[in-house]
């Protein structure tokens, strides 16, 4: 960390212990887990060092967090449990291990995510459950087992079976990304975009140029499956099923539907048992013993998408519809 950024963390822990509402600073706590000085780095970053901005971010995702209860998302669990499953099976996210330098790798099957077994609520509230568990509980269990502070995660995203049918999901991946830039800003040290099908080649090359600099420099569009350049950041046991071998892509009906114990996205993966098991225990340390758990989703204000988050995810749209377009013609 340079000169200039540690003055600029300096300046802004000042400002954080300045704030007096007490709801606020335990939802500060909640975020840093201990770690004050690599969070605010972490919004500093996402506002190129501006000091002013930063401190304006920080207080408005913690307002979030309090009017929308983020803090006590995880005592409450997506029951009954065929309801979750369904939720798994079409928004595929989950962890398949850790790198060799002890960050959680985060596998993410954007080409086959259908988001069509549930409401929007649903979704968004299983999303933000992941980044709390991934902040509170992963993390935390990485940086004791490293023996030194780990915040960020590397994330490998399937592009398999990517179609123009997607167009219709495009609200909801607004709303999900809005919330994590938002509120969850630079958790992500590498982006890995694997079995890339020729829709997303012709819309990259549009995309590409509307991104921060900062967020280019993190994307890695790999050959095939991208096992081979995978291997020299984690081992064999850490790659998603989908990177194991050349066609595997998440779209295989084996790796979604069998439940088998290497499709990280599947419910019976060992990480969703335990993130739905501790969300269930929080539930019933919270209520009393006798109360059943509540069903229905959580209802989080969606934040209004960030300029160049919006401008993204119009040009994609844009293009999509060309494609559609000169696929009729």
């Amino acid at each position: 960390m340079g000169m200039a950024s540690e003055e600029a963390v300096k300046q802004l822990r000042t400002l954080m212990e300045d704030v007096e509402d007490e709801s606020l600073r335990d939802s500060y706590r909640n975020i840093h887990q201990g770690y004050p000085t690599e969070t605010l780095l972490r919004f500093l970053k996402a506002r190129d060092y501006n000091v002013h901005k930063a401190h304006k971010m920080l207080l408005d995702s913690l307002e979030w967090r309090t009017q929308n209860e983020i803090d006590s998302i995880l005592t409450k669990p997506i029951v009954p449990t065929d309801l979750y499953r369904g939720i798994r099976d079409s928004q595929l996210v989950g962890l398949s291990g850790y790198s060799k330098e002890g960050l959680p790798v985060i596998a993410i099957g954007v080409g086959l995510s259908t988001y069509d077994k549930a409401s929007v609520h649903y979704y968004v509230q299983s999303h933000i459950q992941m980044n709390e568990y991934r902040d509170r509980v992963v993390l935390p269990s990485a940086t004791k087992k490293q023996g030194r502070p780990i915040c960020t995660c590397l994330k490998i995203l399937d592009m398999s079976g990517l179609k123009l049918s997607a167009l219709s999901q495009i609200k909801l991946m607004t709303t999900i990304t809005t919330i994590d830039d938002l509120n969850y800003p630079e958790k992500t040290e590498t982006y890995y975009i694997v079995n890339v099908p020729y829709i997303f080649s012709a819309c990259w090359k549009t995309i590409k140029p509307l991104l921060q600099e900062r967020t280019k420099k993190k994307i890695q569009v790999l050959k095939g499956c991208g096992k081979d350049e995978l291997l020299k950041v984690m081992d064999y046991e850490s790659l998603p099923h989908f990177c194991r071998r050349e066609g595997s892509g998440s779209g295989s009906r084996r790796h979604i539907s069998s439940g088998t114990e290497d499709n990280c996205f599947s419910l019976d993966h060992s990480f969703h048992q335990e993130l739905y098991s501790y969300v269930k225990q929080q539930a019933l340390v919270k209520g009393p013993s006798s109360a059943p758990i509540r069903h229905g989703s959580v209802h989080v204000r969606f934040p209004e998408p960030a300029t160049e988050g919006a401008k993204i995810f119009d040009t994609l749209e844009s293009e999509f519809q060309k494609l559609g377009c000169d696929q009729k013609v």
